[in-house]
């Protein structure tokens, strides 16, 4: 197949690069397989320039480059994920090899729905504060919604919306969504993995 071609080439043409005992503990760490982890290594690889490559490892990838990712290409949530999934000190949400990863494991078929509902929560929460606010829900909803004028929600449409929202998971009643309750909702929602932002 066309995947397993994709992992020779990624053993033979970088595997030195990619130490086996690094391979290994990716294995442990991440919902992937070695084939996926190396055909990983061989994509993070081709995002840097060329006098990089040697050093992917421990280089780091820009925010342009990892928005050109046909998983992020038409994802609403693209800026959004790539701020979660970053180890950037400086706030430019680059990535290294083990941010794009993480991203890939949370994103794969085989990742838990408590992951994957629990880096939805953190995608959705837009200011980092731990919760999911009228603010939070907003822009969550112009996200899905688009900005465009004919699909953008009126202000009455849109607080109905939120109303509802907060009236099916806000448990304690508080006015915001913290991830416990967002993790109960979910989990009354099968098809919650099937439509995530993270498929």
């Amino acid at each position: 197949t066309g995947e397993a071609e994709a992992a020779r080439a990624a053993m033979g043409g970088s595997a030195s690069l990619l130490p086996r005992e690094a391979l290994g503990e990716y294995q442990e760490l991440t919902f992937l397989s070695k084939q996926e982890i190396l055909l990983a290594y061989k994509r993070f690889s081709e995002l840097l320039p060329k006098e990089e490559r040697e050093n992917a490892c421990s280089a780091r990838v820009p925010k342009s480059q990892i928005l050109t990712l046909p998983e992020l290409r038409a994802n609403p949530f693209q800026h959004r994920i790539c701020r979660v999934f970053s180890t950037s000190g400086n706030g430019d949400d680059s990535m290294s090899f083990e941010d794009f990863l993480d991203m890939l494991s949370v994103f794969s078929d085989s990742a838990t729905s408590d992951v994957k509902s629990h880096y939805a929560f953190r995608i959705f929460d837009f200011d980092d504060d731990g919760t999911l606010d009228r603010k939070d829900l907003e822009k969550l909803v112009n996200c899905l919604t688009g900005q465009g004028e004919e699909s953008r929600l009126s202000h009455a449409e849109m607080e109905q919306l939120i109303q509802n929202i907060l009236e099916e998971s806000d448990i304690d009643k508080d006015g915001t969504i913290n991830l416990s309750e967002f993790q109960h909702v979910i989990s009354r929602s099968p098809d919650f993995t099937r439509y995530s932002v993270l498929q």
